[in-house]
């Protein structure tokens, strides 16, 4: 994990202007070379580098904590409401995660992509395919149709410097594809044949690790296929399962960065936390923990400090409140758990050291067998209805051990409640989308994601001061592709729908095909 701190000036030499958001009209590039500043870098130092990035920006205190968290309410906001009721979510506050993604972590995972080709070892290049997958899907889910095809070539003699948008319908079926082709080049690359190594900070060049995270993550994707197109869903999870090396089999497979926590490359929320004390739990959460006597409850949140309103001692605030009526819930709503925090802050002492080195989930095991366990009652990818229960607790047991809490009387006590025990059908998979959506605490952009395609839990409404009457289905594009891509971004609004919160991306545009969304919001 040491080898982060070696890349602050390799990261400035390699962020080449490869995606629209980092492209000049004019192509530059092609006519004039720095030589003071290199095209050519060891792919290591660069695929960590734009894992470090990825992770910062997806799961981290910009899109995940300061953004998706409250559009999924599982967190909400005392001193800034204008967040947690959408106003700064338009174009203005969330153009720089659209510019960044491709100029980023897009652009280097692509010249990993690149070196890794051209050295013909699947152990440089299916790690990175893998992770680039994983950056482009959390994209497409937050914008819609997105420049992919075209994408990340304008270094290239002839690639577009002005990329068009790709469907989000094709988009997915490249992600699919080039899953799957990962996994099984990196079930054929030679034992002796020189990988990322240490570099990789995920998995230290494991390949059959990287495998189970490809067949993970494709699963992911072909679930929320779901509701527009069952078959591909169906085929596609049976050919995940399948696939070279399976899927994740237990907590140990889980996709995570552990960060060093040295003061430099600490975990992100923990850093946000050092010197800000305006995030609470969200009343939508905390509800769900507190009426299911949830174990996770001490662990995702922190005792109230005036017990007022929750004598019993944890509860969160309302979303989306008017100025004055959101300062007040400063000391009556729990805070974020002692896990996110650094120990001495700004404001006080919460938390410990060990917060900085909280890992970030890239994808879990948990998840995994959520996705099972819908799979199996919907009797989807080769699996039965009658594996739907014992999927559905293994993924509970799985995001409980996850957090710490393995005591084994308390986790099969959790399971019996009358709340969590599984009732099969619809009502199952409602259980299934819910308890999901609680172990997604922490990536805001994959619980705001199943709850568009499930509508689970119900009970999220827009607050008092929301600029729209809905939950966002999507986020404005990028005030910056306005200016230099405009024709291809217009295009892209004239075929998906107007460029607003309120249009539904592709795998979200049939809600009356989903069992849990009757009615659909």
């Amino acid at each position: 994990m040491m080898i982060i701190k070696r890349l602050a000036t390799i990261a400035a030499a390699l962020m080449l202007g490869a995606g629209v958001a980092a492209c000049n009209p004019d192509s530059l590039t092609r006519q004039n070379t720095d030589p003071n500043n290199p095209t050519d870098a060891p792919p290591g130092p660069v695929f960590t580098n734009a894992v470090r990035m990825a992770v910062n920006r997806w799961l981290g205190s910009g899109y995940s904590m300061n953004q998706t968290s409250f559009v999924t309410q599982q967190l909400a906001q005392t001193t800034y409401p204008t967040v947690d009721s959408y106003v700064d979510l338009q174009a203005a506050s969330t153009s720089g995660t659209f510019d960044g993604a491709y100029s980023g972590e897009l652009s280097n995972l692509e010249k990993v992509i690149e070196k890794g080709e051209t050295l013909e070892r699947p152990s440089i290049y299916g790690p990175a395919q893998v992770m680039q997958a994983w950056v482009y899907a959390y994209v497409t889910d937050t914008y819609g149709d997105v420049p992919y095809s075209e994408a990340l070539q304008a270094d290239k003699p002839d690639g577009a410097v002005t990329p068009s948008y790709d469907a989000q319908k094709d988009i997915y079926a490249g992600l699919l594809q080039s899953l799957g082709n990962a996994a099984t080049d990196m079930a054929g690359a030679s034992g002796a044949s020189e990988g990322l190594g240490s570099a990789d900070v995920i998995y230290g060049g494991n390949l059959q690790k990287w495998q189970r995270f490809a067949n993970s993550l494709r699963a992911r994707l072909a679930l929320r296929l779901v509701n527009v197109d069952p078959a591909t869903a169906n085929a596609e999870l049976a050919a995940a399962f399948a696939g070279p090396g399976g899927v994740f089999e237990s907590n140990a497979d889980n996709a995570i960065l552990v960060w060093p926590g040295d003061g430099v490359y600490d975990n992100p929320w923990t850093n946000a936390n050092k010197g800000r004390d305006d995030r609470r739990m969200s009343r939508t959460l905390m509800n769900v923990l507190i009426n299911s006597n949830d174990p996770r409850t001490g662990v995702y949140a922190q005792p109230v400090e005036d017990s007022t309103v929750y004598p019993n001692g944890y509860g969160g605030m309302p979303n989306g409140l008017l100025q004055d009526s959101s300062s007040k819930w400063f000391s009556l709503a729990s805070r974020p758990g002692l896990a996110f925090y650094p120990g001495v802050t700004s404001y006080g002492t919460f938390g410990t050291s060990a917060g900085l080195s909280t890992p970030s989930y890239v994808m879990t095991y948990a998840e995994v067998m959520f996705i099972k366990a819908e799979a199996a009652q919907r009797g989807l990818g080769g699996l039965s209805p009658a594996d739907a229960e014992a999927n559905y607790k293994a993924a509970i047991t799985a995001s409980l051990e996850q957090w710490g809490i393995t005591d084994a009387a308390t986790i099969n006590a959790f399971l019996a409640r009358p709340e969590i025990a599984y009732k099969g059908g619809t009502d199952g998979l409602k259980q299934i989308a819910v308890q999901k959506w609680v172990a997604l605490f922490t990536d805001g952009g994959q619980a705001w994601a199943e709850w568009r395609r499930t509508c689970q839990p119900s009970t999220l409404v827009p607050g008092p001061a929301a600029i729209v009457n809905y939950i966002p289905r999507r986020f404005f594009y990028s005030t910056r592709e306005a200016s230099v891509n405009a024709d291809n971004m217009q295009a892209a609004i004239a075929r998906q729908g107007p460029d607003n919160f309120g249009t539904r991306v592709y795998w979200d545009s049939n809600p009356d095909a989903a069992p849990t969304c009757t009615p659909a919001p």
